[in-house]
């Protein structure tokens, strides 16, 4: 597959940094397992991926925090 972005790059395993924002919630996650474009840096996360990122979001809305930043793979919020 080549980059959707650039086209010239092949994406590669890697790690990314995903920033999720809604309304005043803002979520950083750290070392998100992705495809990076090691030409532009693009990054695509698998559906799995971003279905747990997604939850983790939801998860943060319901625990009342409006901003973290933390690593993918951590469990519990604070």
């Amino acid at each position: 597959m080549r980059c959707l972005i650039c086209k010239l790059g092949t994406p590669q395993p890697g790690l990314t940094t995903v920033t999720l924002e809604r309304g005043e919630l803002s979520l950083v996650l750290n070392a998100v397992p992705a495809l990076v474009c090691p030409n532009c840096g693009e990054a695509y996360a698998d559906e799995a991926t971003t279905a747990q990122l997604f939850k983790i979001a939801k998860e943060m809305e319901y625990s009342g925090l409006l901003m973290d930043v933390r690593p993918f793979g951590m469990k519990e919020l604070a």
